[in-house]
């Protein structure tokens, strides 16, 4: 079955050093890794090289539900691209250019087949702007 592939994308108005600095941070994916305010990421590691791992735990904030997000690293170009494979198999890239004070970041990835892709689109898009506005604020 071919999958479908999604992609988010958000102009930050910060360096990339900076940019990647927040996104691959625990303490920092912690703050703002939710599509909404009544979700947050209470626990996230990060094991940043191609190969490593990573995984976080999104839930609810009334405890009502919860889930763990994570995955593998199959290439990390530090400043430039991250693509990993997450724990069901799909695929995700992420890529960074840095241009003075502004970085785009653009992040493709393999649609699930439970939700709408407009849903998981509009899903991830909430979060790379929540990382958008907690990374310039910073």
């Amino acid at each position: 079955m071919e999958s479908t592939s999604i992609t988010v994308a958000a102009t930050i108005n910060m360096p990339v050093e900076k940019v990647w600095e927040y996104w691959t941070e625990p303490e920092h994916i912690k703050k703002w890794n939710s599509a909404s305010d009544d979700w947050h990421t209470p626990r996230a590691e990060n094991d940043l090289w191609t190969g490593g791992s990573f995984s976080s735990r999104m839930e609810a904030r009334d405890g009502s539900m919860g889930f763990d997000f994570g995955g593998v690293y199959d290439e990390v170009k530090v400043n430039e691209r991250i693509a990993y494979t997450m724990g069901d198999g799909r695929k995700v890239e992420v890529l960074f250019s840095g241009k003075g004070n502004s970085t785009a970041v653009t992040e493709t990835f393999d649609a699930e087949t439970t939700n709408p892709v407009e849903m998981q689109q509009a899903g991830w898009q909430a979060i790379l702007d929540n990382f958008k506005q907690y990374t310039e604020a910073s």
